[in-house]
């Protein structure tokens, strides 16, 4: 694959799962051959759960997703992508399962090792790079409520889809160590990008096994959150971008953010009611509270025009990258996306800012769409 930058090879690691993470993959792999994906192993719903409750596979869901972001992209590689993407119907004996999964419990069984099965797929997709669960042994994840109920597994968390009482922590029981592969990938990088995806269930549940977060606290890399785009109903209700930034930080410890990457684009009227209707509603990029957080913020437009509303990997690989080759800053620094071009954005008599420019509804020239991860 050509790469965007010919002769840079960046050490880039993402954490996460799910399709915000795959977003970013596909993004990344454009600008270096050194993408590491580091996945969570919590899931429990759909066909991994249904893979668990019935033989005792582990989570394979959102290792399968990243494998297919990472995957090559040529004409010659599209039947076996197709066929790993694939999903039975619902209803059918095959209960909705997906072939990719189904593919990756077949190769555990054949090879007794998970981590095996996942490198010989990759092999077999010729992807760029290496996929990696977070961790090797298998808990649930949990979440305390405010009223002091609690709820156990990452479905539940996931499908409530209740505003209160509210989720007061997660954790995971039993505590389980992070993979070694997983924390050497994290020491060895050039930059951590943490996200996007599910604040609760997809995001935190990585810095909960025992070692990530002291990794993350050690490593030279530059850490970056890139923010969700949507809020979620019964996880981040009225959560603003400093709002993702300040529960991250409880979570990571003594790892602390160097950047967030956080969206300034709009959103358009039909989008913004079918998301509504669900109790979604954007991220508001309160600019000035972020830069109380972290003290790199990167401002850009993410957001594509379709539905399911996804992060434009295009846009947010560019950003991570920029980020990479700026490194850690030392005082509050503030830069923009390539679509700000042209615009005072410095902060003088008469400049427009970012949170100018936020918000307005929608945004001058960035009538884009944002995600719910």
């Amino acid at each position: 694959m050509a790469r965007e930058n010919p002769g840079e090879d960046l050490k880039v690691v993402v954490i996460g799962g799910g399709s915000g993470t795959s977003a970013v993959l596909r993004g990344l792999k454009r600008y270096t051959s050194q993408v590491s994906a580091v996945v969570t192993m919590f899931d429990s719903g759909g066909s991994s759960g249904l893979l668990q409750e019935e033989f005792g596979y582990p989570p394979l869901g959102d290792l399968r997703q990243c494998l297919l972001g990472l995957s090559e992209g040529d004409e010659a590689s599209r039947p076996l992508r197709e066929l790993v993407d694939f999903r039975f119907n619902q209803e059918s004996s095959l209960n909705g399962h997906s072939l990719g999964n189904l593919l990756l419990a077949a190769l555990t069984t054949l090879g007794k090792d998970l981590e095996q099965a996942v490198d010989d797929l990759a092999r077999m997709l010729r992807i760029t790079g290496q996929v990696i669960p977070v961790s090797l042994e298998r808990a649930d994840l949990c979440a305390m409520l405010t009223d002091g109920q609690l709820l156990r597994g990452e479905s539940t968390i996931d499908l409530r889809r209740q505003l209160h009482p509210r989720i007061e922590r997660v954790f995971l029981d039993p505590t389980v160590p992070a993979n070694r592969r997983g924390v050497e990938a994290v020491m060895d990088a050039d930059v951590v990008a943490l996200g996007p995806g599910d604040l609760y269930t997809s995001i935190i549940p990585n810095f909960l096994v025992a070692g990530m977060t002291e990794a993350l606290a050690t490593t030279r890399a530059t850490r970056v959150y890139v923010c969700n785009l949507m809020t979620k109903l019964g996880e981040t209700d009225g959560f603003t971008a400093s709002g993702f930034v300040r529960e991250m930080h409880r979570y990571l410890g003594d790892a602390r953010l160097d950047w967030a990457l956080v969206n300034v684009g709009g959103i358009t009227g039909p989008i913004r009611e079918a998301y509504r209707r669900e109790e979604a509603y954007p991220v508001a990029a309160d600019i000035d509270d972020i830069g109380r957080e972290v003290p790199g913020v990167y401002a850009a437009d993410l957001g594509n025009d379709e539905i399911p509303l996804k992060h434009r990997s295009s846009r947010v690989a560019e950003a991570i990258i920029n980020i990479a080759r700026e490194g850690r800053v030392s005082e509050p620094t503030l830069r923009a996306g390539e679509e700000f071009s042209g615009r005072d954005l410095s902060g003088g008599p008469g400049a427009a800012t970012l949170a100018d420019l936020a918000a307005q509804d929608p945004p001058p020239a960035l009538a884009r769409v944002c995600e719910p991860d």
